[in-house]
């Protein structure tokens, strides 16, 4: 199980729909939004606030709904959507959607909505107890990924993927969704069970971010009902309502006439809506349905200020933030206007990236967005990380870069390049109109349902666009800048650590950020640009000395005169989508131990520093319309590139990958400021109780080896540019040494004079290197670590088991299925029947670099007194594994989520760039990813035993515990 998400979310860049908070039963949804734990105001530092857009007929049309998607309204009042859609290929995805939440709890419901969320996967009518995840696991469906929900203030949504290759299984899977909607069982023994584990979310939630959260909706939401309706609620209430307000809030808002069913995927839509109409249809009306209400936010002409600090808290910030009523957009109007908001953001946010780049900019990065904050309010929002006690100096940059905006406006260039990235997106989004994945069309539909705005198809959405972004003026986006920031309903937040060395600025002092009479001496934006080529002079082109074509993969193999290998799997998974890699062994463990860090930085350093001609800031401008990147790194045993590209831009993949390995740059001034940047950030987390106990981990696992390097600020100190460029270029100055990896939607013959030139022409020294065994080993025998950090009554539980092992492919096979099952067991003891914690994570790997070894790592969050008993529970399993007793249902349940995750990692451009990837670095026959399932199909019981006894082994694990420093105090609740 993943650990506990976000207890809050915020805005959302991609639709007007988003929410904060929103809670889920294992891990959140395909996130559209940006997270308050980045100090509220982690914001969107880049991307156009589009709804969904349509067909312009007339002046204002209203925007048209796409006709591809079956809609309709039973009697009961119950809505669906539906559409076909076949990536991936016999799949579907189903949504249950229910339009309440959290806000509407009475006074002694709070936490109840999440609670009753949670009872969804605790016994239905027709699967009592847990009957409902066994049988979704027996056919392959995964808890987390695939089985999921979330409650937000205002909706609660089911989300379930399953195979459709079967009738029976989506009948089944319709029978949960019609049980989720008004057969919920509510059995008093599993509610009693089930508070433990919401509990436990609720603790595994608990620290900084969430005190500060408590201390800034007050502020935020003042006289608004969402200031009080955290989705979590309290411990004592969650420990105590009587298990009748579960069953009366299900009652009351679990009614057809708030739902909406939502269905995509590969199937029959004609047969899918008859189903939905047959099944839904049955559940009756409610006769007298409570008023479904909508708290509203009140408006204030007084400047809100939140300035708030906590000695665990991780970073520095200060946010601006004017919220305003909720914008939909739901004509060709709404549209339009979306559109100018959202290239004004991103000329912005481009501006305020450029200062950060300075050694003395006055913030440590910036950004603006806008969005929805909760159903009944949206927001727009100036934020800065803040350097040290600069939350002044930070504020009045970003009013003074938003006054030269009012001031001076925007330049035709910044407006071209802001345009054209907008409409080349559009651009690949249309390109994949029948490659896209059914998950996200199911995520646009609930938004659609939530807030009543109207489905569109992607060719409408492009017409639109094509239509009106030329259209838009410097004027008119220079009108919106003198328009943006009025001096009613604005709400300053400052968030900070509590440490001596940082002062918090007065109320006063922030609210005079906005008094303060404009500089005079502000002067206009000056856009420097270069149109000169990426490569000066191109190199000349080497020569494909041999190909292959490898047997069953689909894939070729090229060799280069230069002595590199090229590995290319040309596919149609996507329309417009190419992968790029590049790996080669070696990496810091050719390195002296007095160049590690030197090294480790090195890539890091230098991607602040443009390449060949260009700085960071002028390469950004001169790719502007480019979909194609590629970034460089050196790991403990290798060094690569890694990249990605639209079709029609692989001539300029290529020359990045040419100038990452032959012309880096580096850059003093971008350095300076990147190091400033990281030295703030990792200077507030060094109270973090998370970070202090991974670091513990991390040292206590290498049995502090001097080459294991902790991220401190003061690592960065002693970096010097000059000589991580040497380093970097000693790294990548065998090219005969690299494979090279392309996978995607690329035709071969195109590619070859591309590959000729700019990977055949990388000079080459034929070093012949492998990765060094540096001697880090982890510690023998068995090792207890005690960690004492942080004020919240909540502990973290980690137990590794490591060593040296047998490598082999068929090994690692037996090790995966040795995770699924410790993952299943542990859920099912620790969550489901102890009620110990919101969800147990179990990892597993087995390398042959550097040296053949294993780790397997448990982990789980629990309440202090109960770290005893659970991690008793843990041995316990594992003992049971090693006698032998694996059940057939469990071994079934291996075998179907190890072969339907194949089955969709086939159709899946990544997961073949890393199969690839890891076989050649193995030196594996590349056909061991097809013959994924046939491994696991050989799995035995028996060898999952064996396994068991030998990597689980009692007298060889390191176990470390997080707990409070401190006794447990009274706490927000």
């Amino acid at each position: 199980m993943p650990s506990s998400p976000p207890a809050s979310r915020a805005l959302r860049a991609t639709d007007a729909g988003a929410e904060f908070p929103v809670l889920h039963s294992s891990i959140p949804p395909p996130s559209r939004s940006v997270s308050l734990r980045s100090s509220l105001l982690a914001l969107v530092l880049s991307g156009l606030v589009l709804a969904p857009h349509a067909r312009a007929q007339s002046a204002d049309a209203p925007l048209p709904f796409d006709s591809t998607v079956l809609r309709g309204r039973l009697p009961n009042g119950l809505h669906y959507l539906i559409r076909r859609n076949s990536l991936p290929e016999k799949r579907a995805e189903l949504r249950l959607v229910v339009n309440a939440g959290s806000i509407l709890e009475d006074e002694p419901q709070l936490g109840v909505a999440h609670f009753v969320e949670h009872m969804a996967f605790n016994g239905t009518k027709r699967f009592p107890k847990a009957d409902l995840v066994n049988f979704l696991e027996r056919v392959g469906v995964r808890f987390g990924p695939d089985l999921n929900a979330y409650t937000s203030f205002d909706e609660t949504v089911y989300m379930l993927q399953i195979p459709t290759d079967t009738a029976a299984i989506v009948s089944k899977a319709l029978d949960i969704l019609e049980d989720w909607a008004h057969d919920l069982a509510f059995d008093s023994t599993e509610i009693r069970k089930e508070r433990g584990v919401v509990v436990e979310e609720w603790r595994s939630g608990r620290g900084a971010q969430m005190r500060m959260t408590y201390k800034q909706f007050p502020v935020i939401l003042r006289g608004s009902k969402y200031a009080t309706r955290l989705p979590i609620g309290t411990r004592e209430n969650l420990q105590s309502f009587p298990d009748s307000l579960a069953r009366a809030f299900y009652r009351d808002w679990y009614r057809p006439d708030l739902m909406t069913v939502v269905a995509v995927g590969d199937f029959d839509p004609k047969k899918m809506e008859a189903d939905v109409r047959q099944r839904f249809a049955r559940i009756p009306a409610a006769r007298k349905p409570r008023t479904r209400e909508y708290a509203q936010v009140p408006g204030h002409e007084e400047t809100y200020v939140s300035i708030e600090s906590d000695k665990e808290y991780p970073n520095a910030s200060v946010t601006l933030a004017w919220f305003g009523a909720p914008r939909r957009t739901r004509t060709t109007s709404e549209f339009r206007r979306s559109l100018v908001n959202g290239l004004y953001d991103r000329m912005v946010n481009a501006r305020l990236s450029e200062i950060s780049q300075r050694p003395d900019a006055p913030f440590a990065y910036g950004g603006s967005g806008r969005g929805s904050f909760t159903r009944t309010r949206d927001v727009l929002q100036l934020y800065a990380a803040v350097k040290g006690s600069d939350f002044v100096k930070a504020a009045d940059a970003l009013l003074a870069e938003a006054e030269r905006v009012r001031r001076f406006g925007f330049t035709a260039t910044e407006l071209d390049r802001a345009r054209v990235n907008y409409l080349r997106g559009l651009e690949q989004r249309y390109a994949e109109r029948d490659k896209t994945n059914s998950s996200a069309f199911a995520g646009q539909y609930v938004a659609s349902a939530l807030n009543e705005t109207p489905i569109l198809n992607i060719g409408d959405e492009q017409k639109l666009a094509q239509r009106f972004a030329p259209t838009v003026t410097l004027e008119e986006v220079n009108a919106l800048a003198r328009a943006s920031f009025p001096k009613q309903d604005r709400v300053v937040i400052v968030a900070a650590p509590d440490k001596p060395d940082i002062k918090l600025p007065t109320r006063a002092e922030m609210l005079a950020v906005f008094d303060r009479p404009a500089d005079a001496s502000l002067t206009a934006y000056v856009d420097s640009t270069s149109d000169a080529p990426l490569i000066a002079t191109p190199p000349a082109p080497g020569k494909i000395v041999s190909e292959t074509k490898l047997p069953e993969t689909g894939i070729l193999e090229w060799r280069l005169s230069n002595g590199a290998k090229v590995l290319l799997k040309p596919s149609d998974f996507k329309r417009d989508e190419v992968l790029f890699a590049a790996q080669s062994p070696g990496g810091l463990s050719l390195l002296p131990d007095t160049a590690v860090t030197q090294g480790e930085l090195a890539s890091m350093a230098l991607s602040v520093g443009g390449l060949g001609t260009f700085n960071q800031t002028s390469l950004t401008k001169r790719l502007a319309g480019k979909r194609a990147s590629v970034s460089s790194y050196i790991s403990d045993t290798e060094q690569g590139l890694q990249g990605s590209a639209s079709a029609k831009d692989l001539e300029t993949l290529f020359q990045l990958a040419w100038l990452n390995m032959s012309q880096p740059r580096a850059d003093s001034s971008a350095y300076a400021a990147l190091r400033n940047q990281a030295r703030s950030v990792l200077a507030n987390q060094r109270n973090d109780p998370g970070t202090i106990f991974r670091d513990t981990v991390t040292m206590v696992m290498s049995q502090h080896h001097p080459r294991t390097r902790l991220f401190v600020p003061e690592l960065f100190d002693s970096i010097d540019v000059r000589r991580s460029l040497a380093i970097h270029r000693d790294r990548f100055a065998d090219a005969g040494a690299f494979t090279f990896f392309l996978v995607g939607s690329f035709d071969p013959d195109s590619v070859r004079p591309l590959v000729e030139r700019y990977l055949a022409s990388l000079p080459a020294s034929q070093r012949n290197e492998k990765a060094k065994d540096v001697g880090i080993r982890p510690p023998a025998g068995i090792v207890n670590t005690t960690v004492r950090a942080g004020i919240e009554p909540k502990a973290q539980n980690m137990i590794v088991f490591s060593g040296p092992c047998e490598y082999s492919i068929e090994n690692r096979t037996v090790m995966s299925a040795l995770r699924e099952l410790l993952d299943i067991r542990l859920r099912e003891v620790l969550r489901e029947d102890k009620g110990g914690t919101y969800g147990a994570g179990v990892g597993a790997n087995c390398s042959s670099i550097p040296y053949p070894n294993y780790r397997v790592t448990v982990s789980f969050g629990s309440a202090p007194e109960r770290t005893e008993e659970l991690t008793k529970e843990v041995f316990s399993v594992i003992e049971s594994i090693q006698k032998g007793e694996v059940s057939d249902s469990n071994m079934t349940k291996i075998r179907e989520l190890t072969i339907r995750g194949h089955e969709t990692s086939l159709k899946q451009n990544n997961r073949w760039l890393a199969a690839m990837m890891d076989a050649d670095e193995d030196g594996r026959d590349q056909r061991d990813f097809l013959r994924t399932p046939d491994r696991m199909l050989k799995v035995t019981k028996e060898q999952i035993r064996d396994a068991a006894r030998l990597y689980l082994r009692n007298d060889r694990y390191a176990r470390f515990t997080l707990l409070p420093a401190t006794e447990e105090k009274k706490m927000v609740p």
